[in-house]
């Protein structure tokens, strides 16, 4: 059973949060402020977080900054701005997929599921093995990222992204074909999503001196490495 921590200063949306997912099967821990959700994270094993974006003291950006430190833990925004900016600065700092208040509960399960399938679904037996591409490696049963045996710490959006583009080498893949490959056809990510995600992914390997993607303007992206 699947531990989901909701975090939420709204007692009603937890309630609602909780209700939802207990329906569909899950275990649900509650924390109503950044800091006691981080105190939970330490504590308790989570297999996915569901994070309110503004709350008192720590909000859910410094949380969610906090928690990328150190894991790869499914992170789902929650907000109560439709504004596309605070979108991509919810992605940019490591969320895999954000919803707007006020949101459908069946939605935001649908949701939850496949950021978990995502997580934890086995690739199948042809697929196991590591991809490799110079200095770059890809553990896809494990989900760890290395370069130059080097780890990168990338969240589940990021290494699925970066595992599309790894797949053939010098093709360049639209934005709609890595939403398909990275979260399966009909998920409702944009193109900017997609954008925002590979600046992270660039900046995480800009960190140790790499820079495995390429862009091809007005067409989208490919592996920069044979």
């Amino acid at each position: 059973m699947a531990t989901i921590l909701i975090v939420d200063d709204d007692g009603h949306i937890r309630d609602v949060l909780r209700f939802a997912l207990e329906k569909s099967g899950y275990r649900v821990l509650e924390a109503a402020d950044g800091s006691a959700a981080l105190a939970t994270f330490e504590r308790e094993p989570v297999d996915a977080i569901v994070l309110d974006i503004i709350m008192p003291e720590i909000d859910g950006v410094e949380v969610c900054r906090k928690l990328r430190q150190s894991s790869h833990v499914p992170i789902l925004f929650l907000s109560s701005r439709d504004d596309e900016l605070d979108r991509i600065l919810g992605l940019e700092i490591g969320a895999d997929d954000y919803v707007t208040k006020p949101f459908s509960p069946r939605e935001l399960v649908a949701r939850v599921k496949a950021l978990l399938r995502r997580a934890t679904t086995p690739v199948d037996q042809e697929d196991r093995r590591p991809l490799i591409r110079g200095p770059l490696q890809v553990d896809q049963e494990r989900y760890r990222c290395t370069w130059n045996d080097v780890e990168v710490v990338l969240t589940v959006s990021e290494f699925d992204l970066l595992r599309a583009i790894m797949q053939t080498p010098g093709r360049v893949y639209s934005r709609g074909e890595l939403v398909d490959r990275a979260w399966g056809s009909g998920h409702h990510i944009t193109e900017r999503t997609i954008d925002s995600h590979v600046r992270r992914i660039r900046k995480k390997f800009g960190d140790i001196g790499a820079d495995p993607i390429e862009t091809v303007f007005g067409v989208g992206y490919r592996l920069r490495i044979d």
